[in-house]
């Protein structure tokens, strides 16, 4: 991921077979696909990779269960199918979830669930017990041939209170089933990019960077850090910009090409919350309930907080979306509402996001009942440019079956055929994944001289791609961030090996500091010098580094730079306290 290398190999032989413009989870997939077919291809992306819709998912990895009362019985099989893959592949990442579904109703739902899967009604309504055991018993039937995870299973209202107390206690029963989350998923479409890339130098990707139509076969690329600009002439583009894909469109066909609007995302908002009783409280389970408008909220521990979501709300412009006041509000109530017991603090809500799901064009009056399945369209340009291919809707679990359509449709267009399937292929830090972790670390720590505890713990945020970290650390000093769980050279050797350009590249995509909470200040800025000086920034373009992200947290995320001060003395706290018990 060496920009200036790349930027030289695109000087000296800027045309392509495919330009793929879009480095979310289906860009990143579609890119690592081709580039595995030994297809010449360059990813663009113009922002950070995964900074759009793809890191703002709810950190679910699974088939939709809602999904089929919309009939959408083809997607959820799919979606199965790739959360079991995920789960072999990805096992460093990709995990089983226990989810449990309250139930307040016995009947409730089932004739209007019938009526919305004939597609008659598009409201809402409260399912009952009997509406969500058909559902699970569909979805126990769709992987009984895998059987990864255990069948599901339901209770009554006394054993689901004397399991969950505090859940609300006009509760008929409960059903609780396997589903699956994921931990690190900006960190997993690094590990597809850098999958493509190791296929050779005709697979090449930059950040920062757009491109557009200049001619009818002339495309210019921008280099959005050094102004830089030079043509290049692609084959075929493929449109990966997800709710971006109507606006892009627009600088890559001329007005007479481009079709009727193709997208219509809509937005979802979730909360971060520190408070350790919530957490511990939910025993490890996603609580998968409807709020009192029939909408589908969720509730699991993330990363040691807990993770509460989500609002979907039409947007019309996918770069301006932040989780507002009232959809705070909502998602609090919602909580209030299955768990009237908890009250969470303002200060509890330790950071928030927002993305757009990016789902195809509809005038449904209720978003639940636009389709979430995923195709292509091919649009050709009428001036004898390349054609631009559109990757249409999507979920994030489905990204590598629909990079794999995508890919297919690229190849037939190009009169290549296929020579890799990447349906059991491992990749990052799943490869060569050890059923005995704790000997795989022990061996890694003897041989390197990294203590144990530091070995595990690099284990657990990238899975076997942590020998690579932990031989970089080892040779040279080190010295531990503000934040203990890190050390300069880790974040160095991200820095230098992904594609790092900006301070929230590293904070909010390359590690989990501040969507769990603790990132404060201090360590905010000892990021800052270490990328600074490995830029070669001088000291305005470090202040304007500074106040771009400050300003990021606050708008985007919630987080007040007063917060993160806070978060100072705070640390400084559990520090004093853990040496003196130490």
């Amino acid at each position: 991921m060496n920009r200036r290398e790349t930027m030289d190999g695109l000087r000296r032989s800027p045309n392509v077979d495919v330009c793929v413009l879009g480095g979310g989870i289906n860009g990143l997939s579609v890119f690592r696909e081709l580039a595995l077919q030994g297809v010449n291809v360059l990813l663009v992306e113009k922002g950070d990779y995964c900074s759009g819709a793809s890191a703002a998912l709810s950190r679910m990895v699974h088939g939709g269960l809602r999904y089929l009362e919309n009939g959408e019985f083809g997607l959820v099989r799919e979606s199965l199918v790739e959360r079991d893959r995920l789960l072999r592949n990805a096992p460093h990442y990709v995990a089983p979830l226990p989810t449990t579904v309250p139930i307040f109703d016995v009947f409730s739902g089932l004739a209007n669930g019938i009526v919305r899967f004939l597609g008659l009604t598009r409201r809402p309504s409260r399912r009952g017990a009997v509406a969500i055991k058909v559902g699970l018993g569909i979805y126990d039937f769709l992987t009984r041939k895998r059987a990864l995870m255990p069948r599901h299973q339901c209770r009554g209202r006394k054993a689901t209170l004397e399991k969950w107390p505090a859940l609300n206690p006009a509760i008929r029963s409960s059903a609780t089933y396997y589903d699956a989350w994921v931990s690190h998923p900006e960190r997993l479409g690094i590990e597809l990019l850098r999958d493509g890339l190791s296929a050779g130098p005709s697979a090449q990707a930059l950040n920062y960077a757009t491109i557009e139509r200049a001619s009818a076969r002339e495309f210019l690329l921008h280099d959005c850090l050094s102004g830089e600009t030079f043509s290049m002439q692609p084959r075929l583009v493929i449109n990966a910009t997800g709710g971006w894909i109507d606006i892009a469109n627009g600088a890559l066909l001329p007005a007479d090409t481009r079709p009727a609007r193709l997208m219509g995302g809509t937005k979802g908002s979730h909360l971060i919350i520190d408070n350790p009783a919530l957490r511990d409280m939910l025993g490890g389970h996603m609580i998968y309930y409807e709020n009192e408008d029939g909408r589908i909220c969720i509730l699991f521990p993330y990363l040691g907080k807990v993770l509460v979501g989500s609002t979907d709300i039409r947007v019309d412009d996918p770069g301006t979306v932040q989780c507002g006041a009232d959809e705070r509000d909502y998602i609090l109530q919602s909580l209030a509402f299955v768990l009237p017991g908890v009250r969470i603090r303002p200060e509890e809500i330790v950071f928030q996001f927002a993305g757009v799901r990016p789902l195809p064009a509809s005038n449904d009056s209720f978003t639940g009942r636009i389709p979430r399945d995923h195709f292509c369209t091919v649009l050709e340009d009428r001036d004898g440019g390349p054609p631009v291919l559109c990757m249409i809707g999507g979920k994030w679990t489905t990204f590598r079956s629909f990079g794999e359509l995508a890919a297919d449709m690229a190849l037939e267009r190009l009169d290549r055929s296929r020579r890799v399937d990447t349906a059991d292929r491992t990749f990052g830090g799943g490869r060569v994944f050890p059923k005995d972790r704790s000997g795989w670390i022990r061996d890694l720590s003897e041989s390197s001289g990294v203590s144990l505890d530091r070995v595990a713990m690099l284990f657990e945020r990238y899975g076997t791609d942590a020998e690579g970290v932990v031989r970089f650390t080892a040779t040279g000093p080190d010295h531990l961030m503000p934040h203990t769980g890190y050390s300069a050279r880790e974040l160095l050797y991200l820095i230098r090996t992904e594609a790092v350009e900006h301070l929230d590249d590293l904070l909010l995509r390359r590690t989990t500091l501040a969507i769990t909470g603790e990132l404060s200040l201090d360590t905010a800025e000892a990021a800052l010098d270490l990328l600074a000086t490995e830029k070669g920034w001088p000291a305005p373009r470090k202040a304007e580094e500074r106040s771009h992200f400050l300003t990021l947290m606050r708008e985007r995320h919630g987080v007040a730079e007063a917060t993160l001060s806070a978060r100072n003395e705070q640390r400084s706290e559990l520090c004093e306290t853990t040496e003196r018990s130490g």
